[in-house]
């Protein structure tokens, strides 16, 4: 009798598909909990949790509901998987060797799937690694692909993103390319002779496309300044572009320029004599100490932080910080705001529970050991009439974490957050490094 039937198994159903282009024709979610149900219900499977997932499986640590299976395994709230196939639960190695490292465990011990089933022995777990290995060199295989195609698209002179304002998408002979808009391109050359000849301000630029009706019919809303800006530091209107964005590869463009590269240059001149003008840190910037620690768990943006006024009877204003999905890759992302404070307990709460499993999360620099040693001097000091077994145990990295980031400079909050070697994911307000932490 195999292993499985020995002890009493309890399933989680995982339903997953992404968005992306290589699972367009994967079986939808319902689907998969519609015939997965009917599974269970045939074979008398006790089914103890649904999760229902929309997020690519092609990078490890960043979808938050399979992270937060593997924890609720390592807990023992179930202790088997139902599943449509291998690849619905991973197309990487790192979350494969979570899966595997669980079997081994003894924490995972059963996956059941439409046709197959794997149980923590040898044979069946070398078949279920060579299954997700697959769906890895799939995805690998495909990538490079689209990666090769995309070169190819970038050397014919067409850059592979949406056109920005003043040119139109349209698809030639399989192709996709661009068009000048007739209507915007016009007002486009406008804003750059404006600059460059007229003296006007990036916000006297904003001002005046605000009072066209042909720039808000084209973008559905008045174009920020910020975007202003952008599109005057945009070298595709004068016919190049560089792809990717930072990668110091320049093309040079099919499309028709708008502007002359004379004039981008001139624009170019203009813009850097108003910024040795102002000071170093450009108008309007804010200090968020948590702004480049962590990514959301469900699309894998970045976090940012946003500051909010509250006003108050007396007249003062207080100063409220959250912190949110940026949505640059995925619009409509759901995941919520999580205060400032909130933010830094839980923070602070995390980096002790590593520090207890001994984690290679955190690798503390030399510069942090040196203030660790000053903090803790200080730290006897002050208790030394009051507490002396405090004294004399050695200061935990997460007491000097926690003194930083509660009342440490900027200076010193940035230099302690470098020590964090891993991208950190929140998802619904907590925080995850790798699912087995």
């Amino acid at each position: 009798m195999m292993k499985e039937n020995t002890i009493s198994l309890k399933y989680c159903l995982y339903a997953r598909k992404s968005s992306e282009s290589d699972e367009r024709q994967a079986m939808s979610i319902d689907s998969q909990i519609k015939e997965m149900t009917a599974i269970a219900v045939r074979d008398g499977i006790e089914i103890v949790d649904i999760k229902r997932e929309s997020h690519s499986a092609k990078n490890s640590g960043t979808r938050p509901l399979l992270l937060e299976m593997l924890y609720e395994l390592t807990i023992g709230k179930y202790n088997a998987i139902l599943t449509w196939a291998p690849d619905r639960l991973s197309r990487n190695a790192g979350d494969l060797g979570s899966l595997v490292d669980l079997m081994d465990k003894g924490k995972l011990a059963h996956i059941k799937t439409s046709s197959q089933s794997f149980s923590n022995n040898p044979n069946e777990k070398f078949l279920l690694m060579i299954l997700c290995s697959q769906a890895k060199l799939e995805n690998d295989n495909r990538g490079l692909n689209v990666k090769r195609g995309i070169r190819a698209k970038c050397e014919m002179g067409w850059r592979p993103a949406p056109a920005p304002v003043g040119y139109l998408n349209y698809s030639h002979l399989g192709t996709k390319k661009v068009m000048l808009d007739k209507e915007i391109a016009p007002l486009i050359k406008e804003m750059f002779v404006m600059l460059a000849n007229g003296g006007f301000s990036g916000r006297d630029i904003k001002e005046w496309l605000d009072k066209d009706d042909r720039i808000k019919k084209h973008t559905q809303r008045n174009i920020p300044l910020s975007m202003v800006y952008r599109m005057l530091n945009n070298p595709f209107y004068y016919g190049e572009f560089e792809y990717p964005a930072g990668s110091d590869k320049w093309y040079k463009g099919s499309h028709e320029p708008i502007i002359s590269k004379e004039l981008f240059k001139e624009v170019q001149k203009k813009l850097d004599q108003y910024t040795h003008n102002k000071s170093k840190t450009k108008w309007g910037s804010k200090t968020f100490d948590l702004k480049s620690v962590f990514k959301c768990a469900y699309c894998g943006a970045s976090v940012i932080g946003e500051e909010k006024f509250k006003l108050l009877k007396s007249g003062k204003k207080n100063r409220h910080v959250y912190y949110h999905c940026s949505k640059k890759i995925d619009p409509n992302c759901p995941e919520p705001y999580i205060n400032e404070i909130d933010l830094r307990d839980k923070f602070i709460h995390f980096i002790e529970f590593i520090e207890k499993r001994k984690s290679e999360f955190i690798t503390i620099s030399s510069e942090v050991k040196t203030k660790t040693k000053k903090y803790k001097a200080f730290r006897d000091q002050v208790l030394l009439e009051q507490d002396v077994s405090i004294v004399e145990r050695p200061l935990k990295f997460s007491e000097y974490f926690k003194h930083v980031i509660q009342s440490g400079g900027e200076e010193e909050k940035q230099e302690l957050l470098k020590c964090i070697q891993q991208p950190l994911y929140i998802h619904n307000g907590d925080i995850f490094a790798n699912p087995l932490i």
